[in-house]
């Protein structure tokens, strides 16, 4: 195995912000922290364990998975990935925040190109799913050689992510997963947007979202 996930959880939401590494060098994934308290815990996370950030890739745009986006943009200089059908949600960041009480500046450009199959990070191929439901746009990341799926909010423990927000829907998300996720081996390692890490024969087996 070659790729190690750490996990850091942030802001009012509990929110897993995820490091994918490879030998070093991180992709941050969903960067969630809220605050100076936050931004300092994840720089000193990374300077501790000796962590080089490369990018940031967004499994969707949802406030919660980007509150990190600009300190981490203006610290580091890294670009952002995100799937095309998220963008408006992206876009309308700002005025969603203001909607929660919450405060946010307006946020760096991302690049839209998660509409794309694989990713190259260091020697690895990542797998791009594009998992829409909770979100339009909403992707997972899955290595193959790993078993390693890092899949937002599509499916948690015993659950799903909620498909009452604009953009979501219901039969459009259980699609994607019974024909994306529950199509990876039963030993792959799920990690979700909110709670602990389960599997994929777990959820398969108990998930009762997912029984027929």
């Amino acid at each position: 195995m070659s790729l190690k996930v750490h996990q850091l959880t942030f802001n009012p939401f509990a929110e897993n912000t995820y490091l994918l590494e490879d030998k070093g060098k991180v992709v941050i994934i969903d960067p969630g922290m809220y605050g100076q308290a936050e931004e300092k815990r994840m720089k000193t996370y990374l300077e501790i364990n000796e962590l080089e950030p490369m990018a940031l890739w967004l499994t969707h745009a949802h406030l919660d998975h980007i509150f990190g986006l600009n300190w981490l943009v203006a610290e580091y200089g890294l670009d952002i990935f995100l799937h095309p059908e998220d963008a408006p949600i992206y876009e309308h960041a700002v005025p969603t925040a203001m909607q929660y009480g919450l405060s946010m500046q307006p946020l760096p450009k991302a690049k839209y190109e998660l509409n794309l199959s694989t990713l190259r990070f260091g020697e690895n191929e990542i797998e791009v799913f594009h998992t829409p439901g909770h979100s339009p746009g909403g992707v997972s990341f899955y290595s193959k050689n790993d078993k390693i799926a890092i899949v937002g909010d599509a499916l948690f423990q015993g659950s799903i992510g909620r498909t009452d927000l604009p953009g979501g829907d219901y039969q459009t998300l259980i699609d994607a997963i019974k024909s994306k996720l529950l199509t990876l081996p039963d030993d792959t390692s799920v990690y979700s947007g909110h709670g602990p890490m389960t599997t994929i024969g777990r959820e398969r087996m108990s998930n009762p979202f997912l029984q027929d």
